[in-house]
C-alpha cells in the first residue's frame, strides 16, 4: 500500500537490544509518533533520528556492546549530536565512569554513576520529581529499580529533574540521562523530550 500523498513518514528510533524491557519503550515512543527500531549491529544505526539505552543489568549489556562490536558506533552516534536516552543501567553506560562495581562505559556524559546506589530489587520504589523541577516534566512520577545515583557532574551537565535532591534526570546537549524507568509509567513526556532533541 502507497503512502497517502503528503503523508510524513515516522522517525525511526532505535532501541538497544542486548537487554532491557525494550518492548516497554517500544510502545512509550509509538505513543509519541515515532517508529522503534532494534539496534544490534552498527548499521541499524543508520537513519535513526534518535537511540534508547534501556535500563536492564549494566554489565550484562556492557558486555554485550562490546561483544557485537558497538561501543564504538554508539559513541559515534553522540558525539556526531545524535538524540539519546539512556535510562537506568542506560544512564550508568552513558556516564564518563561507573561507581561501585565498575563497568565499561561510554563516556559520552560527563558525570558519574553510583551503581545500585538506592539498594537492591526489593527495595524498588517510585518518586514524584521535586517541586521546582522543568516546569515541562512538573509531577513526573519516576520508577526506581536497582537504580544509579549521578554525581560529580561537569559544566555541561543541566539537571532536570531532582529527587530528595539527587540529581535524576540529566541532560548534556543532545543526550538525556534518566536513572529512573519512564517507559513502566503511562507518561510519554521523557520520550517526547527525545524526539524534540532529535528536531521534532
Amino acid at each position: 500500500m502507497e503512502p497517502r500523498k503528503g503523508a510524513v513518514a515516522p522517525r525511526r528510533v532505535g532501541i538497544l537490544a542486548v537487554q532491557g524491557d525494550i518492548e516497554a519503550h517500544a510502545r512509550a515512543l509509538d505513543a509519541c509518533g515515532a517508529e522503534p527500531v532494534r539496534v544490534l549491529r552498527k548499521e541499524h544505526l543508520d537513519g535513526l533520528a534518535a537511540l534508547v539505552l534501556p535500563g536492564g543489568e549494566s554489565t550484562t549489556i556492557a558486555k554485550g556492546i562490546d561483544r557485537l562490536g558497538l561501543a564504538t558506533p554508539l559513541r559515534a552516534f553522540a558525539h556526531a549530536g545524535g538524540a539519546v536516552l539512556g535510562t537506568c543501567a542506560g544512564a550508568i553506560l552513558l556516564a564518563r565512569r561507573a561507581r561501585n562495581h565498575p563497568v565499561q562505559t561510554l563516556e559520552v556524559l560527563d558525570v558519574e554513576a553510583e551503581r545500585n546506589a538506592y539498594g537492591r530489587q526489593v527495595d524498588s520504589f517510585t518518586a514524584l520529581a521535586d517541586p521546582g523541577a522543568d516546569p515541562a516534566l512538573a509531577g513526573f512520577r519516576c520508577v526506581f529499580i536497582r537504580a544509579p545515583r549521578l554525581v560529580a557532574p561537569g559544566p555541561s551537565v543541566e539537571v532536570l529533574l531532582r529527587v530528595d535532591g539527587d540529581a535524576v534526570l540529566v541532560r548534556s546537549g543532545t543526550v538525556l540521562a534518566a536513572t529512573f524507568h519512564p517507559e513502566l509509567t503511562d507518561d510519554p513526556r521523557i520520550h517526547a523530550l527525545l524526539l524534540a532533541h532529535a528536531g521534532a
